[in-house]
């Protein structure tokens, strides 16, 4: 049995409390991930997306309800406690890449192990580690904009691999890629899955939502539909996605 690594219960987002139009970003929405998970979420512009991992991984606090990452939960904790948990649990990779153009990528991966207040000695060793991982070990000294995005990105995920986190957060990783480097980092997510990493991931590509092994649809904050991939092909896999995305979008002209 695997080992539950996330858990949200009825949380519930609301923005505007003290207004007098308060907006509902997510509704009651519940979800257990389990060790080794890879679930992407989708769902048209609006629907809740962002809101919904940001208050997963700790970014944002829900209105209400309960989030668990790794037994702990999130809203009894301090600040400062969720600041120490975040880069010890979580790794993180956003579109933008969010490198520091100030630092060598060296510095960039080694920011979280900096946070954490890791030595000197060690923080060498991981960065060297992962960066080898990613083979981009020839990059360190370079600064982000000597490097293509594609390496670019795979420096994020080496910032994001480094702490050796339990869960990858992803939101519209591919985002900046060329189809390419999408491949690439897509393979790179399923090797590192394949390897224990639990990975949540939002994208609006049907194709990128392909190489999960689960589908979240989020339609007005809520969980509209789930599809889990078992043993379909990827290409079956695909278009049931695309199916989803097709009926939820029909629905959207109807309602």
């Amino acid at each position: 049995m695997s080992k539950e690594i996330l858990i949200a219960r009825e949380m519930t987002k609301i923005y505007g409390l003290d207004t007098q139009n308060p907006i509902t970003a997510l509704k009651d929405v519940s979800l257990t991930m389990y060790e080794g998970d890879f679930i992407c979420v989708m769902g048209p512009s609006g629907s809740g997306k962002s809101t919904f991992i940001n208050n997963l991984s700790t970014i944002d606090v829900p209105t209400k309800g309960k989030v668990f990452i790794n037994g702990t939960e999130v809203r009894a904790m301090s600040e400062n406690a969720i600041g120490r948990f975040r880069y010890e649990n979580l790794g993180f990779i956003f579109q933008e890449f969010n490198l520091l153009d100030s630092l060598t990528i060296f510095e960039n991966i080694a920011v979280p192990l900096t946070l954490a207040s890791v030595s000197l000695q060690e923080i060498k060793q991981k960065v060297k580690n992962v960066a080898k991982k990613l083979n981009i070990d020839a990059l360190l000294e370079k600064y982000p904009q000597e490097c293509s995005g594609g390496q670019r990105q795979r420096a994020a995920i080496a910032r994001a691999l480094v702490t050796n986190p339990k869960l990858i957060i992803a939101d519209e990783p591919t985002g900046n890629l060329d189809s390419q480097s999408s491949h690439e980092l897509l393979e790179l997510f399923k090797q590192l899955n394949d390897e224990g990493v639990s990975i949540l991931m939002v994208t609006h590509d049907s194709m990128i939502a392909s190489y999960s092994k689960k589908l979240l649809y989020i339609k007005d904050g809520q969980i509209a539909d789930t599809l889990e991939r078992k043993d379909l092909s990827q290409k079956d896999y695909f278009h049931k996605i695309v199916d989803i995305n097709s009926y939820e979008s029909q629905k959207l002209f109807v309602d």
